[in-house]
């Protein structure tokens, strides 16, 4: 008999994980924008000569809380890769959920070594450093969505249409938020904000990407034209990801770099919606020729 209750499957373990991971990834942000990174009198595993800092919102707790997120975390993708290995699940659910684990300890010291300026590593907050804590943290992210996606009932054209929704939503949000486009200040919060926004696209894209291999369990969608625009937006993401932190010397070329990134990951995962909307009444029209 399973103590494991009927509602907890792997894909809603999974899932949980992976939104766990994406607002680890925005406290991360958030923290590093407040300048809180530096706080805990750059000190870890302690912060400031404590175990638990006082409950109070100043740079120590806010430091210290997403430490706390991570290590929560950071345990559940453990348990994630743990599950398929009990679980019957074939071998790329198994290899993503495994090497989110590998790469879990890479992130773990990248991020102790940003936090301890040189206490660790002579010369660690660097903006190399932080690049490799923004990148491996997104490698994380991948995984555990590859693993959700393929630990449970086999993607269709529901997961298809719903991963473009999310992608769509979540890179105009991003827009909004993005430094590239001054709408709002892009404010601790704002920056919070526009990586949850792009993560959710990124999320959603991975989503269609995963559907059309998959195929479209007999639609009209061309499956490799709709997986290689999801492919090719989820690259023009990265590239705004990577600049919505501080990693260059924000001139107004970057700037525009930028915009171009997040106008070309929209265009391609607009182009991806419409390649699957514009197969639908072809598929439809072929079902009721094939009635008559």
């Amino acid at each position: 008999m399973s103590l494991r209750p009927a509602w907890l499957t792997f894909r809603r373990y999974a899932a949980a994980t992976t939104g766990m991971t994406l607002t680890l990834f925005a406290l991360g942000v958030y923290t590093a924008a407040t300048g809180s990174g530096l706080a805990c009198q750059a000190q870890w595993p302690l912060c400031s000569d404590q175990l638990i800092p006082a409950l109070t919102i100043n740079p120590d707790f806010i430091e210290w809380f997403h430490r706390v997120w991570a290590m929560v975390t950071g345990f559940l993708i453990i348990g994630v890769a743990a599950w398929t290995w009990a679980g019957d699940f074939d071998r790329r659910t198994r290899l993503a959920a495994t090497l989110a684990v590998v790469v879990l300890p890479v992130q773990i010291t990248v991020g102790a070594v940003t936090v301890t300026i040189g206490g660790l590593v002579p010369g660690g907050y660097t903006v190399s450093t932080h690049a490799a804590h923004l990148i491996v943290a997104l490698v994380i992210f991948t995984l555990l969505g590859l693993a959700t996606l393929w630990g449970g009932s086999r993607p269709g054209p529901r997961l298809l249409r719903i991963g473009l929704g999310v992608a769509l939503a979540g890179l105009l949000a991003g827009v909004a938020f993005s430094r590239a486009v001054p709408l709002v200040t892009y404010s601790p919060g704002a920056q919070a904000a526009f990586y949850v926004a792009t993560l959710s696209a990124h999320l959603g894209l991975l989503a269609v990407a995963v559907s059309a291999t998959e195929g479209a369990n007999g639609t009209a969608v061309d499956a490799a034209r709709v997986r290689a625009l999801a492919v090719g937006s989820m690259a023009f993401l990265v590239v705004t990801l990577l600049l919505g932190r501080d990693l260059v010397l924000y001139t107004g070329t970057w700037q525009t770099v930028n915009l171009l990134a997040i106008a070309g990951a929209v265009a391609l995962a607009a182009a991806a919606a419409w390649s699957v909307r514009t197969a639908e009444p072809n598929a439809a029209g072929r079902a009721t020729l094939g009635g008559d």
